[in-house]
This record gives C-alpha cells, structure tokens and sequence, in this order.
C-alpha cells in the first residue's frame, strides 16, 4: 500500500514540470493600423496561417495581441503581420517587428511592396506618412493595392520609418552595393 501512494505521488507529481514548460508566450503589438474590418481581418489572416498562434485584434486601441506556444511560434506570426504590410511597436523584449533594411542614401523613385491598403482610410495613412519625408513628391497608391511607387528625393530609410510610425509597413529594394 505505500509503495501504491509513493506511486501516485511521483506520478502527480511528474506532470508538474511539463505543465510549467508550456507556459505561452504573449507579444502585444501597439500602434497598428487598423482603420475598419477589413484591416482587422488582414492580420486575423496573415497570423492565422502560423500553426498555434492565436490572435486578438482591437481595431479601436489599434493594437494586436498574438499568443502562441513559445517565443519561436510567436516570432513568426509577428513576422507574419509584417508581411502582411501592418507594423506595431512591441511590449515583449524578446520579440520586436523589426523593420526592413533600408539604404539612407537619396533615390528619385522607389516601388515599395508588400503594403496592406484595403480601403480609402488605408491610402490616406499611407499618404499622410509618406508626404511627412522631406523629399518625396508624390505616390501612386490607391485601394487594394499591394505596392505603390514613390517619388522625389528621398532616403528610403526614412519612408520606412514614418510607414512604421502610421502603423504600416512595407518591403523596399535592398541597397545598392
């Protein structure tokens, strides 16, 4: 009989150490841009296709709160919102959106992609942050589309980072070495 109890205990207590293993893993994104429904189901989508993480989106606070597993599934659903043209600055230190590589030297023109612009609203923040970088000129974005190319005289670094600050993102060429 007390062999039976030492059993049991060492048997309840062997689930202990697992259950405290699958702790999750929690990122807050704030600052998103989520203008109406539609950009609201851009990020349920794009976070949906990465197996276990499950996603919350307030599209009044404008933030994005992804739960996965561990740190390496909850890395790809925020990259997945990056892909997806959405940019949040993070709460969790681990795991940050990180924008993408930029030159810093001047170009006339450059066709940005990967852009989420599903509506009127969505176009309008994308041209409220572009026209904010000292040197761009003009656009030619419009609803539904997934790049847009801009133009003047500007670094590309800095049209990623207002796009970032208006809660979006997008993908520029690489820098010309």
């Amino acid at each position: 009989m007390k062999s039976l109890k030492s059993l049991a205990l060492v048997a309840a207590l062997s689930f202990i150490p697992a259950s405290m293993a699958l702790a999750e893993t929690t990122v807050k994104l704030s600052n998103v841009h989520l203008c109406c429904n539609s950009c609201v189901k851009g990020i349920e989508a794009s976070v949906g296709k990465v197996e276990g993480a499950k996603v919350t989106a307030d599209k009044d606070a404008g933030t994005v709160t992804i739960t996965a597993p561990d740190d390496a599934i909850a890395k790809k659903a925020v990259g997945a919102v990056a892909n997806a043209g959405y940019y949040g600055k993070s709460d969790n230190a681990k795991i940050k959106l990180g924008a993408p590589k930029a030159s810093d030297e001047k170009v006339e023109s450059v066709k940005v992609t990967g852009l989420h612009l599903c509506c009127g609203k969505c176009v309008k923040a994308f041209d409220a942050a572009v026209m904010k970088v000292d040197g761009v000129k003009g656009h030619d974005a419009a609803d539904k589309a997934k790049s847009a190319t801009v133009t003047g005289n500007f670094s590309p670094k800095a049209l990623i980072a207002a796009l970032n600050e208006a809660g979006l993102n997008a993908k520029v060429p690489a820098p010309k070495k």
